[in-house]
């Protein structure tokens, strides 16, 4: 076995159905008596609901609610909130959503030093790891601090009964890429490969059934479960071709989030497929209809998904393509695979026109 170092962050999670009635004992355990409940615009009613939940209880006086989280934590965003926060008197912080609101309630929590709950609505995994990415004039820049990371998590499966299917699929996806480029990390470990390969099992197996089945509770937890994971593996180790990808197109192009990370997954993993073959028979082994080819099961899987393939169904267009190889070519994360800006642009290209993923680069 190879030699590796192992850090384990402090952080406590709480996971089972019906949890949100445990986030005010999570307060009082922080001694947080005056939290500020984060949200975007479209779940301002799961913010309201947390707080009347909190606030119900005696002692703790909510300050209010800033419903104006965004993809990629822009940062005229995160001031404005900041400023809200500031005059609001808070002495904590509660996030509930998906990674544009964990997002800014890391950027809020690195910036005063408050603690933050964070109540995860979709199977991102943001919320498990100390990793901030932020935009700002209109490009994206990624920073790891371990005081970016919540103070406390609380997965309760009721709150993603109503993510939509197509919703759960991106998102899902978006936390498989977490632990696929978990699985050759440069400071990869063999506890975090077991956790990757357990929570890309988890979600390969229930993702599609939640597609057909949106109200099937045993899937809907087997997928929170897996995203966790995925999500520890995200703040453990470090990423590599795929979430640079990702952060380019997305910070640069105004892409959706989960939607690009889905997309650009299997042609990711395809450029790399030769420089990862051990990787790659670990993956076919847990992706369900491989035939021993994990390239073959990242397609099949995105099939079964129904999701959109082509990151011009997003508005990217043709003419970006050049402009964003540049740009994921610049200053590049470590890869198990030599980055060639040629190439890297027929990635982009074909995650562009949504061809299916092929190794032949």
């Amino acid at each position: 076995m190879s030699s590796f170092e192992y850090n384990q962050a402090p952080l406590r999670v709480v996971f089972g159905t019906g949890t949100l009635s445990k986030v005010p004992a999570e307060l009082e355990r922080l001694k947080a008596f005056k939290p500020l409940i984060l949200c975007t615009p479209e779940q301002t009613f799961q913010a309201e609901k947390v707080e009347n939940i909190v606030g119900s209880v005696k002692g703790i006086t909510p300050v209010g609610v800033f419903s104006k989280a965004t993809m990629h934590t822009p940062g005229n965003i995160t001031d404005e909130a900041l400023e809200f926060l500031k005059s609001s008197g808070a002495d904590s912080l509660v996030s509930i959503g998906g990674g544009s609101t964990t997002g800014l309630g890391k950027a809020l929590a690195v910036r005063t030093g408050l603690p933050h709950v964070s109540i995860p609505t979709t199977y991102a995994g943001s919320e498990m790891t100390p990793i901030l990415g932020e935009t700002v004039g209109g490009e994206k820049k990624t920073r790891s601090d371990p005081k970016i990371l919540p103070t406390a998590v609380v997965y309760d499966v009721d709150l993603t009964m109503t993510l939509p299917p197509g919703l759960s699929a991106t998102s899902g996806v978006n936390a498989i890429a977490h632990s696929v480029e978990g699985l050759y990390a440069q400071n990869g470990n063999p506890i975090m490969s077991l956790m990757a390969l357990e929570g890309i099992r988890s979600l390969a197996t229930s993702l599609p059934t939640i597609v057909s089945s949106p109200s099937d509770v045993p899937a809907r937890s087997q997928a929170l479960y897996g995203a966790w994971l995925c999500g520890v593996v995200l703040g453990n180790v470090g990423m590599a071709l795929h979430h640079k990808l990702c952060h380019a197109l997305g910070g640069s192009f105004n892409l959706p989030h989960a939607e690009t990370h889905t997309i650009v997954l299997p042609h990711a993993l395809a450029y790399n497929a030769p420089a990862i073959p051990e990787v790659m028979q670990k993956l076919a082994e847990v992706l369900p209809g491989s035939d021993e080819d994990a390239i073959k099961g990242l397609n099949v899987l995105l099939t079964k998904l129904k999701v959109k393939r082509g990151l011009k169904e997003f508005g990217m267009k043709e003419s970006d393509v050049d402009k964003a190889a540049e740009i994921a070519t610049r200053n590049p994360y470590w890869n198990p695979r030599e980055i060639e800006k040629e190439k890297i642009r027929e990635v982009i290209r074909r995650c562009w026109e949504g061809e299916e993923a092929r190794a032949d680069l």
